[in-house]
């Protein structure tokens, strides 16, 4: 991979920090979906809902090796100590299918959600050719991720009742102040960080942090609503304490 970009010494130190963390993040992630395709296979959704999520755990690893590729091309080492992650919650205080919906409403219908607008706008301001293809190859991936989420639940909205509902909205409360959490460290809004700097990666936060609230009210609570959960309520109910330790 060749990347051309006239930078500065802390543009480039930054471009390359910033793509060493998409790659530990992504290599993170492929456990993400590993678990899940456990927890559907449980859940009795479908053999095709089950290939798909272990589809999707290549598709992560893959994206981390993309990443760290970029980093490379910039001049960096595709280099990172592995963080100390917590296990994917299996949710053994309720049954498979119930485990298997707070799973994917947290993963597909909110973070997949976010990632594929997030990444969509970074395409926008991206520059050398070989970081776009390196975008629209994981922007498309994550597109089906997010899809597979919201079409799950319309597959099997006859097996979700109100009284699941009810339950899911405190669920889906502690999902949306974790992803608001997530998304306020990752996106820090350190100012401008230049044309040539947004051109190879560079995230511009203020601008990203809307992004990502116009996504939360306009995509995914809507969305929601629309399917029966009590979204707005949930949205309304997030623990602000926990957004805050971002």
């Amino acid at each position: 991979m060749r990347v051309d970009a006239v930078l500065t010494a802390r543009e480039r130190r930054s471009a390359q920090e910033t793509w060493r963390g998409r790659m530990v993040n992504e290599h993170a992630s492929a456990r993400v979906f590993a678990a899940l395709s456990v927890q559907a296979k449980a859940a009795d959704v479908g053999a095709a809902v089950v290939a798909m999520t272990r589809r999707f755990e290549a598709d992560e690893l893959r994206h981390g090796e993309l990443c760290g590729a970029v980093v490379e091309a910039l001049g960096g080492e595709a280099l990172a100590e592995a963080p100390v992650l917590a296990a994917v919650p299996d949710h053994a205080d309720v049954d498979p299918f119930e485990a298997l919906l707070r799973n994917v409403l947290s993963i597909s219908c909110l973070s997949e959600t976010v990632a594929v607008a997030l990444i969509t706008a970074e395409r926008e301001r991206t520059g050398p050719p070989a970081i776009d293809a390196v975008l629209r190859s994981i922007l498309s991936d994550e597109v089906r991720h997010a899809r597979m989420g919201w079409a799950l639940i319309d597959d099997v909205a006859d097996r979700i009742d109100a009284p699941l509902r009810d339950r899911l909205r405190p669920w889906l409360a502690l999902c949306f102040a974790q992803l608001e959490a997530h998304e306020l460290r990752f996106l820090a809004d350190f100012g401008e960080p230049g044309a040539a700097a947004e051109s190879v990666g560079v995230c511009h936060g203020g601008r990203a942090r809307a992004l990502f609230y116009d996504t939360v009210s306009e995509v995914i609570v809507p969305g929601l609503e629309q399917r029966g959960f009590a979204a707005t309520a949930a949205w309304a109910e997030r623990s602000f304490d926990l957004a805050a330790s971002a």
